[in-house]
């Protein structure tokens, strides 16, 4: 039988564990709770427009071409950080090249600066909540009199690509989907819902998205039969494409968003 005081040394370690838990647990809520605060009513600021949704405005970013078009446009989805400069940026480059981009916050109101912060963002972001209002996105610029909406493409980096996936899957009204590193849909059935051609960039050293899931997107995109151009980057892991600083570089950043304007040119014409 064990000794008593071994079976003590076990309960205090054991209870010693627990309580650097829940003060780690605590710590990290704390965190969280802080970054949201300290970033409250940057989304308001950064947006300069908003569209109607199913239960309010929508706030949104939107970079408009020179000209009285119509003009294609382009639903761009941000990061899981929330809507931040770095998005606006590229919405301005793609506009200096004759699209009109609408760039919607998903987040309702949030944008963050550290990553458990940005993970909270994404898990409690209800996914049907987030189809909806980017369906309210591509109905206003359907109605759009700028837009030509027979070209309409959505482009989304990290959460924004995969969540630009999901919803090309049940809108047979976008001309394209280009996704950044977003995680990939596999089944070759829900790919063949897609209206449109895709572009795909990844990086080689991303830990997230194994260069393996990379290649069964494309077979999946193949066997679905959408025309597709996947594109891995040696060298580089995730969210590599991180701002106009590392597009204007060079290098992969630089050679990604080239692939980018080539397909959006192809996909969409101007």
């Amino acid at each position: 039988m064990e000794p008593r005081p071994r079976r003590r040394l076990a309960v205090r370690a054991a209870r010693g564990v627990a309580v650097a838990l829940a003060v780690a647990l605590g710590v990290l809520v704390a965190t969280v709770v802080l970054d949201r605060t300290v970033n409250r009513g940057r989304v308001a600021e950064l947006a300069n427009d908003a569209v109607p949704g199913a239960d309010g405005a929508i706030h949104v970013y939107r970079a408009v071409p020179d000209g009285a078009g119509p003009h294609p446009g382009v639903v761009l989805i941000h990061e899981f950080w929330g809507l931040r400069p770095e998005l606006t940026a590229k919405a301005d480059a793609l506009a200096a090249r004759g699209l009109h981009v609408v760039a919607p916050d998903t987040f309702r109101g949030t944008t963050v600066s550290w990553v458990p912060a940005a993970i909270w963002n994404v898990v409690t972001a209800p996914a049907d909540r987030v189809e909806a209002d980017l369906r309210a996105v591509v109905d206003a610029m359907h109605a759009d009199a700028r837009i030509d909406p027979q070209r309409i493409a959505v482009v989304g980096f990290c959460y924004g690509g995969r969540e630009a996936l999901r919803y090309a899957t049940g809108d047979d009204r976008l001309a394209g989907t280009a996704v950044f590193y977003g995680r990939p849909i596999l089944e070759p059935e829900r790919l063949a819902e897609l209206s449109g051609p895709v572009l795909g960039v990844f990086g080689a050293e991303d830990r997230q998205i194994p260069v393996a899931d990379v290649r069964a997107f494309e077979a999946a995109l193949e066997e679905a039969g959408v025309p597709a151009r996947i594109v891995t980057f040696d060298g580089v892991g995730h969210a590599f494409v991180s701002d106009l600083e590392a597009v204007r570089a060079g290098g992969a950043a630089g050679e990604a968003w080239t692939e980018l304007e080539r397909w959006l040119d192809a996909t969409l014409g101007r």
